[in-house]
C-alpha cells in the first residue's frame, strides 16, 4: 500500500517503491520548495496528472546521462557549427516552463506540467535551484529545457522545440557547461527511446543514489546562472 505523506518533510525509504507502476513511492503532501529539494536530494521526483493527488517516484532502473557522453549526430554537429542561434541561461525561465507545458507529447492528450507545478518550479528558480537553457534565433525563443541543480547533479525536467534541433542545441550546450563545471550526472528519470538516442542509459537505482549522494553537496551554492556563461560553450569544448 502506498503511504500518504503528511506535513512533515519526510519520505519513505526508496526501497519501498512499487515495481509496478515502476517507482511509485508515496502520495500527497505539497510542492513546497523545502519538500521538493528534500525529494530531489533523495532521488525522488513528483509526476502526476492534473486532478490527481501528487505522486512521488523513484524508479529502478534510473535513466541518466553523463554530461560528457552526449551523442551528437552528424546533422546536429552541422547545426552546432552554425552561428545563427544564441544559447542563454536563466534569461527566460517562465517562458521555457510554459513552452514545455504546452509542447505536444506523443501518446499524451495533456501535460503533467500543471499550473501548480509551474508555480512550484518558478519558486525554485527564484531561489537559484531551477534553471533554464534557452535557444534563441533572431531574438525569438525557439527551444530549450529546464531542470534542477543540486551541487554537481542536474535533474532534467522537460524540453521543447519550435525549430529543428532547437532543444538539442540547448542540451549540447548544457552538457558542455556542466562538464566544464565538473557535474557528474544528469538525471533523466524515466527510460525512453528518445533519451537513449541522446546517449542516456538506465543504471540500477542503488548506483544512481550513490552517484547522487557523492554529487549533491559539491560545487557552488545555489544561484542564478549567468545568462551568457554558456555562449559558445559547446564550440569551445569541442575545439
Amino acid at each position: 500500500m502506498i503511504p500518504w505523506l503528511n506535513s512533515d518533510i519526510a519520505f519513505p525509504p526508496v526501497e519501498t517503491a512499487l515495481a509496478e507502476p515502476s517507482g511509485l513511492l508515496a502520495v500527497g503532501a505539497d510542492l513546497s520548495p523545502q519538500r521538493l529539494l528534500a525529494a530531489y536530494r533523495r532521488g525522488i521526483f513528483p509526476w502526476y496528472s492534473p486532478g490527481e493527488p501528487i505522486l512521488w517516484w523513484s524508479p529502478d532502473p534510473r535513466m541518466v546521462l553523463f554530461p560528457d557522453q552526449l551523442k551528437i549526430t552528424r546533422s546536429l554537429a552541422r547545426t552546432l557549427r552554425h552561428t545563427d542561434y544564441t544559447v542563454k541561461l536563466d534569461s527566460a525561465f517562465d517562458q521555457v516552463i510554459a513552452a514545455c507545458a504546452a509542447a505536444p507529447r506523443s501518446g499524451q492528450s495533456g501535460t503533467w506540467i500543471s499550473a501548480e507545478m509551474q508555480v512550484a518550479y518558478r519558486q525554485l528558480h527564484a531561489r537559484g535551484y531551477a534553471h533554464s537553457v534557452e535557444t534563441w534565433c533572431n531574438g525569438k525563443l525557439v527551444g530549450g529545457l529546464y531542470g534542477i541543480a543540486l551541487g554537481r547533479a542536474f535533474f532534467g525536467e522537460s524540453m521543447f522545440s519550435h525549430a529543428t534541433d532547437a532543444s538539442k542545441i540547448a542540451l549540447a550546450h548544457l552538457c558542455a557547461y556542466l562538464t566544464r563545471r565538473e557535474f557528474g550526472i544528469i538525471d533523466c528519470q524515466m527510460e525512453t527511446a528518445h533519451l537513449a538516442t541522446l546517449g542516456a542509459s538506465p543504471i540500477p537505482r542503488d548506483d544512481f543514489l550513490a552517484r547522487l549522494a557523492a554529487a549533491v553537496d559539491l560545487g557552488d551554492p545555489p544561484g542564478r546562472w549567468p545568462a551568457d556563461a554558456v555562449q559558445d560553450c559547446y564550440r569551445t569544448a569541442t575545439q
